[in-house]
Parts: C-alpha cells; sequence; structure tokens
C-alpha cells in the first residue's frame, strides 16, 4: 500500500520502470499504489492502464519539490477531479514561473506533509507522512497527534544495484562526483521495496497510522476510458453538423480537382467520408482544413505528407497535393477501423512561419486545450557513459577514449569497470531510460477536455506549453497528434516565387504540381541529376541515382527517393530495382499478382503501400487487415524514441 512511489519519470530519481515498477508491487504483495513522481504526472495515466490490467488499485499523485529540490508535500487525487488540481498547480508554477506554495488548497487531493516539515492546524484532507525512520521520534508525541499521521514509506528502488545506479542519477543531476553529493540528497536506504508484510509489521506499534493510510485508498479512485479518443470531438459544435461540413468541402474541391463526372475520385470520396465519419475522425479532419485555410490567407506554403497523402479528402481539402488515384495510395494505410493507434497529418511549413500557425492554433482552439506534445530523451548508450565518466571523475579525454573502447577489455581500470557495469546495467533494466524532458520535433495536441485532466505542463523557450509525456504515451491514452513541422527549404521556394514575380512580374502557384512535372527544364534537370538546393534529392547519392535512373518524371522519381533510404538500399532491393529498370524484359514476376499490382516497381516492393496490395490482392486479407500486417512488418507496434512514420518497407 504504497502512498509515495516513483519511477523513472522521477527524472534523475527514481530506478523504475512503470511496468516492472507494477509488477514488482504486485509480486510483494501489495493491493494499491500511488504513482507520486516529482514535479511531474509523465507516466500517470499509462500507470493507471498498467494497473488495472495486472488488477493493482491505481493511485494518482504528484511529490512536489522546490527549486532547491526540498520535498514540500505529496498529493494523492482522490478522483480525476484530484489529478487535474495536481496537474493544474504544477502547470501554473511551470508556466508563470510562481514558486509552489507552502500549503497548497485542493478540494479532491490529499495532502502529505514530510515530519520535519508540516504546518499548524492540518485540515480534514492533510496528513503527516511518518517514514520508517520516523517512528523512533513519535513517543513523545500524544494521541491527536499521532490520528494525523499516516504510514509513508518511499519508494525509489528494489535492490542493492539499484540504489547505486540511483546514486549515480543523482550526482548526474547535480552534475557533481558522486563523492562531493550531500548524502541527504540520496534517497535512504529504507526507500527499497519491502513487501506488505514488512509493511505491516514496521507499522505495527502504529495500527492508526496503517489504518489512516487504507482510508486514504479506500477513498481513492480513478476512471479512465482508454478505448477512446480524447481529443477535440468537434469542430462546429455537433457531430452531424462536422458530417456535412466535411462532406460539403470534400465535394466542392473535388469538383475542382478532378472536374465533374470523375466518378473514380466521387466514390473514392464517398467511401473515405463513410469511414471517417464511422471512427470519429471529421473534427480532426475539419481542425486540419481550418488551420492550413488560415495560413493559406496569410500567403504560407505548406507541404502536407505521410500517410495523409493516401486520402483523397485530405487531397481535396488542399491538406496535400498528392493524388492518391495517380499513385494507388490506399487510405486504410491512413485510416481503418483494425489500426489501433491513432493516425496523424505531418503538415510543413517554412521556419519562419511555423510558429505563427502554432500561435493561431493555441489561439484558435484555446491554452487551456492545446499544447505542443512532449518527448523524452533518453540514457542511451554513449550518453550514459559520458555522464557517468563525468560524475565519476574521468576527463574528457579518458571519457572518449572509454566510448571508442567500450568493447575492449577494460579488466583492471576499476573505475572503467564501474562505469561500463553500470551503463550495461540500466540498458539490461531497458533500452529507453529517461533522462530529461524535451519537446516532439512538431506535435500538437488539441483536446476536448482541459489539457491538465490528462498532464501537466512545462514551458520551453518558445513559450508554448508541452505536455509533459511522449508520443507513445499519448498513443496509449487516447491522443492523435496533429504535426505542425519545420522545413528551411519550403521557404527559399517562397523566396523564389517572390523573386520570379518581381524580376519577371510572373505568379508562380507552387502548389500547381500538375504544371511541374510537364516542365522540360524540370524533367531535364531531374534526368541529368541537376538537383543541388532542392530539398531531398540534393545528396550525392540521390542526384547519381538520378542519372541511372534517367529520371524524368514523377514517378520515377517517387521510386527514386524511396529506394534510396537506409533500409531499402540495404536489402538488396534498390539494385535490384535499377536492373530491372535498365532491362524490363529480362527478369521474370514471381506471380502474376506482383506483375499486375507492382508493375510500376517491376515487381520490387519498395512502398509500404506495396505490402498492402500483395497481402489484399494475393493473400485475400481486407485491406484493413492487411495494414495491420505492414504495421507490424515495419515495426510501428514496438516503442522507440522518436522517428515518425515512414513510408517504407524496413
Amino acid at each position: 500500500m504504497y502512498l509515495n512511489a516513483h519511477s523513472y519519470y522521477s527524472l534523475r530519481y527514481g530506478t523504475f520502470a512503470v511496468e516492472d515498477l507494477v509488477q514488482k508491487c504486485l509480486e510483494a504483495g501489495h493491493k494499491a499504489i500511488a504513482l507520486t513522481d516529482i514535479n511531474n504526472s509523465t507516466g500517470v495515466l499509462y500507470f493507471i492502464k498498467c494497473c488495472l490490467d495486472a488488477r493493482l488499485k491505481p493511485i494518482a499523485g504528484m511529490e512536489f519539490r522546490n527549486d532547491n529540490d526540498q520535498l514540500l508535500y505529496v498529493g494523492i487525487a482522490r478522483n480525476n477531479k484530484g489529478f487535474k488540481e495536481l496537474n493544474d498547480l504544477i502547470t501554473k508554477r511551470n508556466l508563470e514561473n510562481d514558486p509552489l506554495p507552502n500549503r497548497p488548497v485542493f478540494n479532491h487531493c490529499y495532502i502529505v506533509y514530510p515530519y520535519k516539515n508540516y504546518p499548524p492546524k492540518l485540515k480534514d484532507n492533510e496528513y503527516i507522512g511518518i517514514a520508517p525512520s520516523d517512528l523512533r521520534k513519535l513517543f513523545s508525541h500524544g494521541r491527536d497527534f499521532l490520528m494525523k499521521c499516516v504510514a509513508f514509506p518511499s519508494l525509489v528502488y528494489s535492490d542493492e544495484e539499484t540504489y547505486q545506479l540511483h546514486k549515480q542519477l543523482r550526482a548526474i543531476n547535480q552534475n557533481n562526483l558522486i563523492t562531493k553529493v550531500p548524502v541527504e540528497d540520496f534517497a535512504k536506504c529504507e526507500d527499497k521495496l519491502m513487501d506488505i508484510d514488512t509493511f505491516r509489521s514496521i507499522y505495527q506499534s502504529f495500527p492508526d497510522m496503517v489504518r489512516n493510510a487504507e482510508s486514504i485508498i479506500n477513498d481513492c479512485t480513478f476512471e479512465y476510458d482508454f478505448s477512446t479518443f480524447k481529443n477535440r470531438k468537434t469542430f462546429t459544435g455537433n457531430h452531424y453538423d462536422d458530417k456535412l461540413l466535411l462532406s460539403k468541402l470534400a465535394y466542392e474541391v473535388m469538383t475542382a480537382r478532378y472536374g465533374s463526372n470523375n466518378r473514380v475520385a466521387e466514390q473514392r470520396v464517398r467511401s473515405e467520408l463513410e469511414i471517417i465519419d464511422k471512427l470519429g475522425f471529421a473534427a480532426y479532419f475539419l481542425i486540419t482544413n481550418d488551420i492550413i485555410h488560415y495560413s493559406m490567407n496569410r500567403g504560407f506554403y505548406h507541404v502536407g505528407r505521410g500517410s495523409g497523402a493516401n486520402s483523397i479528402v485530405a487531397y481535396c481539402l488542399k491538406i496535400t497535393d498528392v493524388c492518391p488515384i495517380e499513385l494507388d495510395l490506399y487510405f486504410e494505410r491512413f485510416l481503418n477501423p483494425k489500426r489501433k493507434s491513432p493516425p496523424d497529418f505531418d503538415i510543413d511549413y517554412s521556419w519562419k512561419e511555423r510558429d505563427d500557425v502554432l500561435d493561431y492554433i493555441f489561439k484558435r482552439y484555446g491554452r487551456n486545450h492545446t499544447a505542443l506534445l512532449g518527448a523524452m530523451s533518453t540514457f542511451k548508450d554513449k550518453s550514459i557513459i559520458r555522464e557517468l565518466g563525468k560524475v565519476n571523475g574521468l576527463p574528457k579525454m579518458e571519457i572518449d577514449n572509454l566510448i571508442d573502447n567500450r568493447k575492449t577489455n577494460n579488466k583492471g581500470d576499476e573505475i572503467s569497470e564501474k562505469i561500463l557495469g553500470f551503463s550495461n546495467f540500466l540498458h539490461g533494466l531497458t533500452s529507453d531510460f529517461p533522462n530529461l524532458r524535451s519537446i516532439h520535433a512538431g506535435g500538437v495536441l488539441i483536446s476536448e477536455e482541459p489539457i491538465t485532466c490528462y498532464t501537466a505542463l512545462d514551458l520551453p523557450p518558445k513559450n508554448f506549453p508541452v505536455a509533459q509525456f511522449d508520443m507513445y504515451i499519448a498513443d496509449d491514452i487516447g491522443f492523435h497528434k496533429l504535426d505542425i513541422l519545420s522545413q528551411r527549404g519550403i521557404g527559399h521556394i517562397k523566396e523564389c516565387a517572390e523573386i520570379v514575380l518581381k524580376k519577371s512580374g510572373i505568379k508562380i502557384d507552387v502548389h500547381n504540381v500538375e504544371l511541374f512535372k510537364k516542365d522540360e527544364q524540370v524533367k531535364h534537370q531531374l534526368k541529368i541529376g541537376d538537383t543541388i538546393g532542392c530539398f531531398y534529392i540534393e545528396s550525392p547519392a540521390m542526384r547519381g541515382l538520378l542519372k541511372k535512373l534517367k529520371c524524368d518524371n514523377y514517378l520515377s522519381l517517387t521510386a527514386a527517393s524511396s529506394i534510396i533510404r537506409p533500409g531499402v538500399a540495404s536489402s538488396g532491393m534498390m539494385r535490384e530495382y535499377i536492373s530491372r529498370f535498365h532491362r524490363p524484359d529480362k527478369f521474370n514476376y514471381l506471380h502474376p499478382v506482383m506483375e499486375e499490382q507492382l508493375k510500376e516497381t517491376f515487381g520490387v516492393m519498395i512502398y509500404q503501400e506495396d505490402v498492402l496490395k500483395v497481402c489484399h490482392h494475393y493473400g485475400g486479407l481486407d485491406l484493413a487487415d492487411a495494414d495491420v500486417l505492414r504495421r507490424m512488418m515495419s515495426g510501428k507496434g514496438k516503442k522507440k524514441n522518436g522517428g515518425a512514420d515512414g513510408e517504407l518497407l524496413y
């Protein structure tokens, strides 16, 4: 019944991964646990999910510390409203740079003060937390005092190895030699995981404290529906009007894109709109359309990319300029009933204009409901060795040497062995041990309920609030993000168009992609690899590939930009594609389906869409099931830091 447990989201302090914390407490016989990470709620909702799966009662909390890292109190949420109160308090401190109050006012939380620092005349929801080492100090207190005390051991580590890791992390946090870190800055030896019988035996002389802990636990509940999306639910105010508006906008622009009698486009738009409405994504499309409409009215250039380009509705709304019919792209890769993780649009802007677009989003949808998505910087192999080297007194030259030669024999060098031992131990705990909270490259969340119902917020230098959880937790708890990204090349395109207008009086519509596809000079420059200054196709390898393929058309350019990627190139598919490109009559297709569906790429599966085609037309899977298999093959189910949905089968 821990009411003060830390995961590794108590950065540079805790040692438990959330899943391990839940499992170890369950094995130790505990029936309930409160996650109270320091000044953050990063892992709380994922912790709730893990506890529910393990049938362990979860309690949401937070340990509040001041700027000097001194413990002020621990807040324990009685319910979802209490969780929001905790998030609101630390958010106010982070966004407004206000110091934490010595005595907070909560209506739906319990407050537990440390024994050495508690206020007079405690309220009904206030208690004094008694750690095991405090027990010997209590015999001089009267019964009234003891009635306001609660059994309150901390949980930081599980054994001697994790305790030593904790000490290393504390030294890293202070950027100090481990030998110079004050002993009071480390967790106590008693903060080790104990089983429930040991817990009760320690407090057997003070049964009221245990009863108080049990009373708090029994009074706390937390409800969360992990099966529903938490984004803003409607754009107009109700779902039916969203459906009508999205349909109107899509059909209007479809006529401009395809003409008035294109049955294929009309059928595709109708089919996509049905799926979008069924899955409740109309508001997501309309919000994205609203952002695009704003930016285009401001004269900003944008590029919509990623799996969103598989949607003809997105094409009709001018979110993307990629025609999915022309490229035979399947909508199911972007959105289908069997896709567990929510999709997102990737929208690129110039670095000069991105912040203006973000400012519009925050003002249009409200700062209480909008946040940038967080990210987690982790201790990867080199970074943890470098940090451990510093706190153990190694000079930079020796640290560099240790990193370069860490796989060689270091026996006899006690410090090097120690550092490598801790590094290996940390990576053995998890490959993604958090170091610092950071910001996702472009993710934006727009929530239905106030954003602090789900997370506390940080404030980075650009003054846009940032959620304390990352994209993986966002997926787990039901958020789909919108990626507003920055690409310097888009600014150059705009500047070029402005120069042409100024010098020649010619107004160029950079979104008129069809015009560029037919331009003979563009074709010629592609064919000879004269693409310096063109984003994505200017590297020596790419220019060489363009010349090998004699690329002078859009489809060949698309294939070239795909096969150049490391996964495809290293697998041999690039070599095979080039060979078949130049000798299309010198190979045999593996199966008629390959010839029919992959004729454009000469039977080589270089796109993730190719997996959908083969699974659907050869394997007999429906497109939704085919997309499930595609995501499994491309590693989309794995949790790893950074990265985004790729377009290639690695």
